[in-house]
């Protein structure tokens, strides 16, 4: 069915939320989303750093970047909302330190596990700009079990994206861009990206 408003049609806009939602839908399942994996549930029978791995590997490719996609780490974290952040750490890789003796254990379901994450630098979102500053983030992450599963109780970090997902996502969003000075400064932002 075809609505006509004026002189616009809904359809387009239908067509392009659908096409977005499968997008998001294929996205989700090639990164393999732990909710629905059987070869990986988070149980407090495993090990709690293979759920942190999992929720950075999601995070560096960028599934936090939007609202929609933000789902797929939800059964991971302890909170309930994604936040709007204002910036993306742009990283190389991360490191979890899986030497439990240089963990801090708070109780037998409950610990503070050291992440090491290769930083490029910082991508503000208000000024469409990247501020490179390499160099290396060390975060403690405190997991715990809720109930029968492993989840992260904080830090609520801001996304730590890969350089080659987020120059994607980038251009994505330069190519949807209507307005002509906000194009601009995407495609600046993705050649800044790119000479990193």
């Amino acid at each position: 069915m075809i609505i006509v408003q004026g002189r616009h049609s809904v359809m387009g806009t239908c067509v392009f939320r659908m096409l977005h939602i499968v997008l998001v839908m294929t996205v989700s399942m090639a990164v393999g989303n732990g909710a629905v994996s059987h070869a990986f549930n988070r149980h407090i029978t495993e090990d709690p750093a293979r759920t942190l791995e999992k929720f950075l590997s999601l995070d560096k490719k960028g599934v936090r970047l939007e609202a929609l996609t933000w789902q797929a780490v939800g059964p991971y974290v302890d909170w309930e909302e994604a936040f709007a952040w204002g910036h993306v750490v742009v990283i190389e890789n991360f490191h979890v330190i899986d030497d439990v003796t240089q963990w801090e254990i708070v109780s037998g379901l409950e610990a503070k596990i050291p992440v090491v994450f290769d930083v490029l630098g910082t991508m503000h979102w208000e000024s469409v700009t990247f501020v490179p500053d390499p160099h290396q983030e060390s975060q403690l992450f405190h997991i715990k079990a809720v109930y029968d599963r492993w989840q992260i109780v904080d830090p609520q970090l801001p996304p730590h994206v890969g350089r080659q997902r987020l120059m994607d996502f980038v251009r994505w969003k330069e190519l949807s861009e209507p307005e002509a000075t906000r194009k601009a400064a995407l495609a600046s932002l993705h050649k800044q990206l790119k000479a990193q």
